[in-house]
């Protein structure tokens, strides 16, 4: 798998560089259409805009499900990647509808968070809680198993999944059954042995990392007292979270914090799935999604999420 690392290299994200990156990533990166996602017919998919956090804020979701399905199904509330700065509620849809949503029967929503710098702060997890509020008090018109609802997200989609855990126990709600944590990005303070070691070598590495954290935090970046609701590597208290299923790559920058989390669950009483993929660097399934090493990725999130939600 490390034979494919500069494949997958790109030159780092520097805070001069931002709005360029930006913007060559979003022409990267397919938006599809909502009636792209149905796929002639196999799945059922609505753009609903909800009420946001602030006065007349607003947050787009995107919910899909395998068609003819009805309810009650679980619910896979799902937040992208992007490293706080870039993508997207729809180009991940057709991997997830793919690998999770039709073999499970589950029903998908997609947030259309705000991203950094426009954003800062505690306002990309607000929109995250805002929709799952939103879907949790119309889940029997929705047709979704309130008691069956998943966080999951990759990158920065873990990172705020795991954020929204922590968010919600706190709040005493809604309710969650698990956590899918796909490379989060935990950790603000960037000063990790696997950070140091894969700079200039991991695609997503210290630069891009730092450049990223300090577009979302401002003058915050580096503070003592950022919130564990933005890092959830910052949070003193993991008892009382739902299971956990975190994978990392062991070439990558975000190993040691992700190994980190999961023996701070572990030590917290909480119940963690932890696997660190030999040779894998940040995104390696989706730059060799052929590969062996990627194949038993899906194959080990889809028993998880199988176990999970009882299907």
């Amino acid at each position: 798998m490390l034979a494919a690392l500069d494949a997958g290299a790109t030159e780092p994200l520097t805070p001069e560089g931002l709005a360029d990156w930006q913007a060559r990533d979003a022409a990267s990166r397919p938006r599809p259409t909502v009636r792209e996602l149905r796929a002639d017919g196999r799945f059922d998919v609505e753009e609903l805009r909800v009420p946001g956090s602030g006065e007349g804020a607003q947050v787009t979701l995107v919910s899909a499900r395998p068609a003819g399905l009805t309810g009650p199904l679980p619910l896979l509330y799902y937040l992208h990647g992007g490293g706080m700065v870039s993508g997207n509620a729809w180009s991940v849809l057709p991997r997830v509808l793919r690998e999770w949503a039709l073999p499970l029967g589950l029903a998908v929503v997609s947030v259309e968070y705000r991203l950094a710098p426009r954003a800062r702060y505690l306002e990309p997890v607000a929109d995250c809680l805002a929709g799952l509020l939103w879907a949790a008090e119309r889940a029997d018109g929705l047709g979704l198993d309130p008691d069956r609802f998943v966080l999951g997200g990759k990158s920065a989609g873990g990172g705020l999944a795991a954020a929204l855990a922590l968010l919600t126990r706190d709040r005493g709600g809604p309710p969650t059954i698990g956590q899918l944590l796909l490379s989060p990005m935990l950790d603000d303070r960037n000063d990790s042995f696997s950070a140091h070691q894969m700079a200039g070598a991991d695609p997503w590495d210290r630069v891009s990392n730092a450049t990223a954290w300090g577009a979302l935090l401002g003058d915050r970046h580096g503070a003592a007292d950022v919130s564990p609701y933005v890092a959830a590597a910052r949070a003193t208290d993991l008892c009382g979270l739902p299971p956990a299923y975190l994978e990392v790559g062991s070439a990558e920058t975000f190993r040691d914090e992700v190994v980190a989390y999961a023996d701070a669950l572990w030590r917290a009483g909480g119940d963690a799935e932890l696997h660190v993929w030999p040779g894998a660097f940040h995104g390696f399934d989706t730059v060799a999604p052929q590969a062996t090493l990627s194949q038993d990725a899906r194959e080990a999130r889809l028993r998880w999420l199988r176990r999970v939600v009882g299907r």
